[in-house]
């Protein structure tokens, strides 16, 4: 665990990641430790520059190996992507042993760890990290196809997302708390080269990602309804089934039609409304590692 990355601007505008990017670099003492190379990335400048989320196409959709391989694909996003395969992968035979990259969301998530796998290490980290703060919450995204986001260039590593925060803001609250789990995960790793691992706790909560669920449509893709009020900044919370979950324009509540009780997340994020995403759900379970 010698290589470690830490991202920020993936998404133009979302500026905490960016701005501690920035921070670092003015700074680099700040994130050096003994038994580490750490470097950063301010992955997509140009977005960054704009103050928009992306110049043609979402950067964090573009690590598919199929994608990074297909010279036909030649939006700015395409090349810096494949840039930075370039620099730090090979995707499947990476440069780097850690990519921390850094998000904001405009949902009330907290101090979110995102895992992209339950690989040991991984979830040693995030229960290390869970202590920290009551806010930090852990998500694992794992699934069986292969990932389409800068992080997945390497087996080990993890996002923090953070929020509530609008787009092309930051808050100082959260930057801070956002800059002291990176330190806390440096010196995580710090620790682990040195063969004293810091303590972490045995069990861990996890919420295991399920689907995403889009707004009701008509058949020209426009809303028919919005995120509940009940249901509105209610992230790792309970969703039973019955409970409202959308509302409709005449004031109807649509009511959540599962079988079992679910923890939406990303509800009502800004930036999934193009993506066809009102929320989505999660089951909590318990491990032991």
């Amino acid at each position: 665990m010698q290589q470690v990355v830490i991202v920020g601007g993936t998404h133009g505008n979302e500026f905490t990641g960016a701005y501690l990017i920035k921070k670092f670099d003015r700074h680099p003492h700040l994130i050096q430790r003994s038994h580490l190379q750490v470097s950063t990335l301010l992955a997509n400048p140009k977005a960054f520059a704009a103050n928009r989320r992306y110049i043609e196409r979402d950067l964090n959709r573009c690590f598919l190996t199929e994608d990074l391989q297909n010279p036909t694909l030649t939006s700015y996003e395409d090349q810096q992507a494949k840039w930075i395969n370039q620099t730090l992968g090979p995707k499947g035979n990476p440069q780097v042993d850690f990519i921390l990259d850094l998000h904001s969301t405009t949902t009330n998530m907290g101090l979110t760890l995102l895992l992209p796998s339950l690989h040991p290490f991984n979830l040693r980290l995030a229960a290390y990290l869970s202590t920290l703060h009551p806010l930090v919450k852990v998500c694992s995204l794992n699934t069986d196809r292969e990932s389409s986001v800068l992080r997945s260039l390497t087996p080990l590593g993890c996002v923090i997302e953070v929020g509530p925060i609008a787009q092309g803001t930051l808050d100082a609250t959260l930057f801070q708390q956002t800059e002291t789990l990176i330190h806390a995960t440096l010196d995580y790793l710090n620790a682990h080269n040195q063969s004293t691992p810091l303590p972490s706790p045995t069990e861990l909560t996890l919420y295991q990602y399920l689907e995403p669920l889009d707004y009701p449509r008509n058949d020209q893709g426009e809303l028919l309804a919005m995120i509940h009020p009940q249901l509105q900044f209610q992230d790792y919370q309970p969703l039973n089934p019955g409970d409202p979950m959308f509302l409709t324009f005449e004031g109807d509540a649509i009511a959540y039609s599962g079988s079992h009780t679910v923890y939406p997340i990303f509800i009502n994020e800004a930036a999934y409304y193009e993506k066809g995403v009102a929320l989505c759900l999660t089951e909590r379970v318990t491990m032991t590692i």
